[in-house]
C-alpha cells in the first residue's frame, strides 16, 4: 500500500535517508525542510534529481518546524493534494557539543525548541486529520542516549532527546484508541554517514568552555574515536532508513512500540526494555492495558 509521509527535518543525515529509501518502496514522500529557496536549495534539487533519476515520488517542501504558521501551511497544502497524511516521522533535530555549563539557558531553550516543541507544533497540525480518519502512524526518532551510555559534553542534547522520547511514550497511549500508531525508533552513535557533529552548536560562554577545556582537553575527540572503534565493519547509518521503511510497510496494528538500531550496543535497549516492562505492567494494575494495544 502506497501512504502519504511526512518527514522532518529531511535535508540531510537519518531524513534524507528514509525520504528516499521510503520514495523507493512506493510511497508518497514529503521531505519538509526550512530555506528551500535558500541555504537547502542544493538539497532540495538533489532530492529533484533523485526523484526523476529513479522514477519516485520524492517532494521538498517548505517546513520551518520552530514556525507554526509554517507547518500549518505546509500541512495544509499536503493534505489539500492528497486528503490524508497517513504517516508522519518526527526527525528533525539539532546537537551541540561542549560543557553544559557553558551554556546559556536561552541556547538550552532553542534546543528544546527544535527537539521537542517542534513535535508539538507538527503533532498539532497533523494529528486532526489522522484522527478524524481513524488510523495513522508517528514515528519518533529518538537517541540512545536517552537512557544508554551517555558520554560528556552532550548534555543539552540529550536532555532535549530525552524530553522528546517522554512526549512520544506519553503520545502512544493517549492516541491508540483513535486508531492512530506510534513507534519510537532509537538510533545509537553513528558517528558517520550524518551532519549532526558537522553541524553542532558551541556553547555562548567561550570563558566558562575554555575553563572546562583545561581539565578535559579533548574530550570529545576521545569519545569519537571509541565510539568509531566500537562501531563492527560493515554496520551503516542507512540500517536506520532501512528499519524506518520496515516498520511502515507492516499491517496497521503490528508496528512495533519501540525499535533500536544501535550497532554500539550502548546499554539503551536493556534499559527500554525494563522501562517498558513496568509501564506495561502499571498499565495493567490501573486497568488502561488497552491503551499499549491501537484500537481499529
Amino acid at each position: 500500500m502506497s501512504n502519504v509521509i511526512v518527514i522532518t527535518g529531511a535535508s540531510s543525515g537519518f531524513g534524507a535517508l528514509s525520504a528516499r529509501a521510503l520514495a523507493d518502496a512506493g510511497h508518497t514522500v514529503y521531505a519538509g525542510m526550512r530555506a528551500t529557496a535558500g541555504h537547502n536549495a542544493p538539497e532540495v534539487k538533489a532530492a529533484a534529481d533523485y526523484a526523476a533519476e529513479h522514477d519516485v515520488d520524492l517532494r521538498s517542501i517548505e517546513l520551518d518546524v520552530s514556525s507554526q504558521e509554517s507547518v500549518d501551511t505546509a500541512i495544509t497544502q499536503i493534505e489539500a493534494d492528497h486528503e490524508r497524511i497517513d504517516v508522519l516521522i518526527h526527525n528533525a533535530g539539532h546537537m551541540v557539543v561542549g560543557p553544559a555549563e557553558a551554556f546559556t539557558p536561552e541556547q538550552l531553550a532553542g534546543l528544546y525548541d527544535v527537539n521537542v516543541l517542534s513535535t508539538q507544533r507538527v503533532n498539532r497540525a497533523v494529528l486532526p486529520g489522522m484522527r478524524r480518519r481513524g488510523h495513522g502512524l508517528v514515528i519518533w526518532v529518538s537517541s540512545s542516549s536517552v537512557k544508554g551510555g551517555t558520554p560528556r559534553y552532550l548534555a543539552p542534547y540529550f536532555a532535549a532527546k530525552a524530553g522528546m522520547d517522554s512526549l512520544a511514550v506519553s503520545y502512544a497511549a493517549e492516541l491508540s484508541r483513535w486508531g492512530v500508531e506510534t513507534t519510537i525508533v532509537v538510533p545509537g552513535s553513528f558517528t558517520s554517514g550524518t551532519n549532526h557533529f558537522a553541524h553542532a552548536g558551541r556553547p555562548a560562554d567561550t570563558e566558562v568552555e575554555a575553563e572546562y577545556e583545561s581539565r578535559y582537553a579533548g574530550l570529545m575527540d576521545q569519545v569519537s574515536g571509541k565510539l568509531a572503534a566500537l562501531f563492527p565493519a560493515g554496520a551503516d547509518v542507512s540500517m536506520v532508513s532501512d528499519e524506518i521503511t520496515r516498520i511502515v510497510a507492516l499491517p496497521a496494528g503490528q508496528r512495533p512500540y519501540r525499535v533500536h538500531i544501535d550497532p554500539v550496543n550502548d546499554g539503551s535497549e536493556e534499559v527500554s526494555n525494563v522501562a517498558d516492562r513496568v509501564r506495561r505492567e502499571f498499565y495493567a494494575r490501573i486497568g488502561l492495558l488497552d491503551l499499549l494495544a491501537v484500537s481499529n
